[in-house]
Parts: C-alpha cells; sequence; structure tokens
C-alpha cells in the first residue's frame, strides 16, 4: 500500500482569485451524495490517497486544497482561519459540485467541514470528522488568575517573534523533523512513508509558505464547535482515531458525545492522529456503510448512533 496514489482529473479552479488545486473521480454510474474531502493543516489532496479510489467506486469524490496549503495558492493577504476555508468549500459546492454533498474532513479540515456543511444547510447531505480539531465554547474562556495569564502572554509572545517563527518554520519542514512527527501521530508507521513526508515537505517550499505559516500564530477562534453541531441540519459521523496524542481524542469524545446532534454515528478506531490514511481499510469501509444509509437521506435511529 505505501507509496499509493489518489488518481482524479485535476480541474482548475479559483477562489476570490486565487488558484486552487482540487481533483475529482466519479464512477460511471455514481450513488447517493457527492463526497468532498478536507485535509488538515499541512497536508493537502495527497493524504487521502488511499480512500479516493475506494469512494470513487461507486461515489462522485472531490478533494482540493485548503487555500495556504497544498498546490493552491499561499498569497499574503486573507484572513487565514475557518471563516476563510468554510467560504471556500461553500464555493466549491456550489460552483463545482451544485448538488448535496458529504464533507469529510481530517483535523483542521474536520472544522472546516463542519463550519461549511453547517452553512450549506439542505445541501450538506452528511458532515464526516476524523479528529476534528476546534474548541467548545467552555474551551474559549478567558484563563483565570494572575499565573495562567502570565503564560498565556509569555507564551503568546514568544511566538509572535518572527526569529523564533522563522527558526521553527525551517526546522518544521526539514525531512526528519516531517518523518519524526507523523511517527508520532501515527500509531501503525506503514505507511509514514517516502511519498506521504514528499507531500508535506513540498508545498513549504512555494513561495509564501513562511507567509502563510506566520498567520497560524495569529489566526483568531473560529465558532465554536458546539454552535455549529446546533446548526448542522445534515447526520454527522465521528470517525474516532482514538489514540491520538494531539487532541487527546479519548478525552474529547465525552465533549463531542454532548453537544452531537441526534443523528450521529460513531466509530472509534485504533489508530492516531490522521486514521484515514493510517487504516485506511477501516475508514473506507466505515465511510462506506454511513453513506449507504445517506441514501435517499434517511433519519438515524438514537439506537443506531453508538452514543
Amino acid at each position: 500500500m505505501a507509496g499509493a496514489a489518489a488518481p482524479g482529473a485535476e480541474e482548475p479552479w479559483s477562489f476570490q482569485g486565487h488558484r486552487v488545486h482540487c481533483l475529482s473521480r466519479r464512477p460511471e454510474s455514481p450513488v447517493g451524495p457527492a463526497i468532498l474531502l478536507v485535509h488538515g493543516f499541512g497536508a493537502s489532496t495527497d493524504h487521502w490517497r488511499f480512500n479516493i479510489p475506494a469512494l470513487a467506486e461507486r461515489h462522485e469524490v472531490h478533494a482540493l486544497d485548503l487555500l495556504g496549503f497544498g498546490r493552491s495558492a499561499k498569497p499574503e493577504g486573507p484572513s487565514y482561519g475557518g471563516a476563510l476555508w468554510r467560504d471556500q468549500l461553500v464555493a466549491y459546492v456550489a460552483e463545482r459540485i451544485g448538488r448535496p454533498t458529504v464533507l469529510v474532513g481530517n483535523s483542521l479540515g474536520g472544522y472546516a467541514a463542519l463550519a461549511a456543511g453547517a452553512a450549506l444547510g439542505e445541501q450538506a447531505a452528511g458532515v464526516a470528522l476524523l479528529n476534528a480539531a476546534g474548541p467548545f465554547s467552555d474551551e474559549q474562556a478567558e484563563p483565570r488568575g494572575w499565573g495562567a495569564i502570565a503564560r498565556r502572554t509569555i507564551g503568546s509572545a514568544l511566538l509572535k517573534s518572527p526569529v523564533l517563527q522563522r527558526l521553527l518554520f525551517e526546522n518544521l519542514r526539514r525531512p526528519a523533523s516531517v518523518r519524526r512527527t507523523l511517527r508520532q501521530v501515527y500509531i501503525d508507521k506503514t505507511n509514514v512513508d517516502d511519498a506521504l513526508v514528499e507531500s508535506i515537505l513540498r508545498p513549504s517550499r512555494d513561495p509564501g509558505a513562511f507567509g502563510v505559516f506566520k498567520t497560524v500564530f495569529d489566526i483568531p477562534r473560529g465558532q465554536p464547535l458546539d454552535e455549529l453541531f446546533a446548526q448542522l441540519q445534515a447526520p454527522l459521523l465521528l470517525l474516532w482515531g482514538i489514540r491520538d496524542p494531539w487532541i487527546n481524542a479519548a478525552g474529547r469524545r465525552g465533549a463531542f458525545q454532548r453537544h452531537a446532534p441526534d443523528r450521529t454515528t460513531e466509530v472509534v478506531l485504533e489508530a492516531g492522529h490522521c486514521p484515514h490514511d493510517e487504516v485506511p481499510e477501516q475508514v473506507n469501509r466505515a465511510m462506506l456503510e454511513w453513506l449507504a444509509a445517506l441514501e435517499g437521506f434517511p433519519a438515524v435511529s438514537p439506537a443506531a448512533t453508538g452514543l
């Protein structure tokens, strides 16, 4: 499996006047809703290399690189963050797909997919989150006590240092650093291969990559997850790589369970932060079973949610 590609027809598209890398693949007679795959921070459409071929056997599948990542443009000026990427996904569904779509996102892409799914209303046929990032309302509260305030202020000041930002950027885009980071968040290291490392390194060499990286430290917090869940009209799939050390998936499940809408299905996998690439066969099977249940947009009974 190592080194597999995610074949698909590349189709030029632009958002707010900026080039966006996107691709699509569809069978002769697609069934059910279309699918739009959204990568996480630092990744790209390449991260769906093991999922696109399997999903596209039955469904029309699209994937894109968020503005600032992958092969998409990395311009100065845009306010990078959840609102920008939400609007990018909404525009893509409207302009390139034109029918109800299931949005699937990992990590940061999960937050963007949820925000877009909430904004799309009936045009969102479903939302699938794989170890999604993002805060809940009670996690956005101001820190209490002088110690907490001092720690936040000092840390923020250091991370806003241009010199430190450049040092961090240069260190993080070293091949050894990328491989080491991936091995920390993949429980099964089999698919941490040269192709995956290169797919992350390549965009970091693009003009504008450092400018995008710097904005990470100033990205404003977006709408809380619980508010987005309350607005979501579509069925929801929570796919957990439960041994994810980055977001403490085992601990965050409870918060997701408390706020997720009624039409929610949950699948727990023995994997890390990127289950779609680490255990793709299991993720593809769970996705296809859930998608089969969505055809005709039936309501998911509470007994089937697993919550």
